[in-house]
């Protein structure tokens, strides 16, 4: 059976019709409210085989820093459209008196500008503090080549919104709106801005369905049912490992790193090859491209090593539910 729901491009299938073991996930949902989890969202294909929210229906909420690989799709579409060079352009193109001309897009990208940017992602706060967000980046000192070690850091989210802008002459929600959200009817957009410059790290809110869309389009390689919005090449590169990034890191909730994407192989997680976007404490947005299965997950706030409850709802209970 297929449902027809408000949206254009989405449709509900039964669990069974997606290969999905619908017993194992209802028995799943005992486990939903005690790790605070908000919202649970699977796509197999392109269509809605289960979905659970706390308040009974979808809502908009925070990515937190999944907002980070949106911002991706849209720096390689304004690549496409020609309003940046390329990933290497250099970082001091866009800002008057940067000191390093070294220093390229995709090192913001994969986070290895080479900037002093301590205990994951200490001094964001401060960035957010300052007078000026841009310039703290940009006078950080330098601790190590660009394109050697993996620093996460929002300061260089934030360039590349800025960048964007520069770039395109709208702001990273204007043209996430006419590039992406509004051809792929997404109901409700919300982006928190410091003069002018949406935040490129947070601050991105959308319904938990549109978020799913989102991971659909990454799953279909850029393709919108006929229509081009991101190249197919952008998502294959953004979505490689660039680096080995945090797959190092207990509890293994991270992963190597691409462009603004993690990437987690199936010897790390123990289910599956897969990318995600990850915000704060645990959300999720995951696509496994062999398992045509997209995921998104909403958590409250809880401490960071949390998100370890929505690593495991993942890759032991949802990935325990796909019937091989």
């Amino acid at each position: 059976m297929t449902t027809l729901i408000d949206d254009p491009y989405l449709r509900i299938v039964e669990p069974s019709v997606a290969g999905l073991d619908e017993s194992k996930l209802e028995r799943m949902k005992e486990w939903l409210e005690p790790w605070k989890m908000t919202s649970v969202i699977i796509m197999r294909d392109d269509a809605i085989a289960w979905e659970w929210h706390a308040k009974g229906e979808d809502s908009v909420g925070p990515l937190l820093s999944c907002t980070k690989s949106v911002l991706s799709a849209l720096i390689g579409v304004a690549i496409e459209d020609g309003h940046i060079h390329s990933v290497d352009q250099p970082v001091s193109d866009y800002f008057e008196g940067a000191a390093d001309s070294s220093i390229r897009i995709k090192h913001l990208l994969t986070m290895t500008s080479g900037w002093d940017w301590p205990d994951f992602d200490k001094p964001y706060k401060a960035m957010k503090k300052a007078p000026d967000p841009i310039r703290f980046v940009l006078e950080r000192s330098m601790i190590s080549e660009p394109g050697n070690a993996y620093l996460y850091n929002s300061g260089g989210s934030h360039l590349l919104s800025a960048i964007l802008t520069a770039a395109t002459g709208q702001s990273a929600l204007d043209y996430a709106t006419s590039r992406l959200f509004r051809p792929m009817g997404f109901r409700q957009a919300k982006w928190t801005s410091h003069k002018g410059i949406n935040e490129g790290g947070t601050g991105l809110q959308l319904f938990g369905r549109d978020l799913a869309k989102l991971g659909l389009l990454h799953l279909r390689e850029g393709d919108w049912f006929g229509e081009r919005l991101i190249p197919a090449s952008w998502v294959q590169e953004s979505t490689k490992r660039h680096h080995r990034g945090l797959l190092h890191y207990e509890p293994p909730i991270y992963g190597a790193y691409g462009y603004h994407w993690w990437q987690s192989p199936a010897e790390h997680n123990g289910a599956f090859d897969c990318y995600f976007a990850f915000g704060h404490g645990g959300q999720y947005l995951l696509v496994a491209p062999e398992e045509r299965l997209v995921i998104v997950l909403r958590k409250a706030l809880a401490g960071r090593n949390e998100a370890v409850k929505s690593r495991n709802l993942i890759f032991e209970h949802i990935a325990g539910a796909l019937k091989k």
